[in-house]
């Protein structure tokens, strides 16, 4: 789904196997690659945990691409690496889903779109 970037690589660290054990109470690196097929003045991430086919939104501390590693204003054609991290609370419940992550335009169109197995544990 990503109409307005291409992605080069996605990067979940700690996460040696898939799905990814994200341990409660630790918080887990996220770095895209990407390049951009269009100009923006600004990106926008939401994170989504998708569980029988319900998108429930994920909190993230810093939802703005331009302060996650992003050279504001974005250009056409220029490859940008976005770096995050998805904060696992000690409250989330043990359980199997899909995370997805998604980087929107100022145009509220997607920079990128991606999704990862993961399994939610003590």
């Amino acid at each position: 789904g990503s109409k307005d970037g291409s992605i080069q690589e996605v990067n979940v660290s700690p996460c040696p196997t898939q799905p990814c054990q994200l341990h409660k109470g630790t918080s887990y690196s996220i770095n895209v690659t990407f390049a951009s097929k269009i100009e923006s003045q600004g990106s926008k991430a939401r994170v989504y945990g998708e569980m029988l086919h319900v998108d429930i939104p994920f909190p993230i501390p810093e939802p703005d691409g331009c302060k996650s590693g992003i050279q504001c204003p974005i250009q056409k054609g220029r490859s940008y690496s976005y770096l995050n991290k998805l904060p696992v609370k000690s409250e989330y419940p043990s359980i199997k889903l899909i995370v997805k992550w998604e980087l929107v335009d100022d145009q509220d169109q997607m920079l990128f779109c991606w999704k990862i197995p993961v399994q939610i544990t003590s």
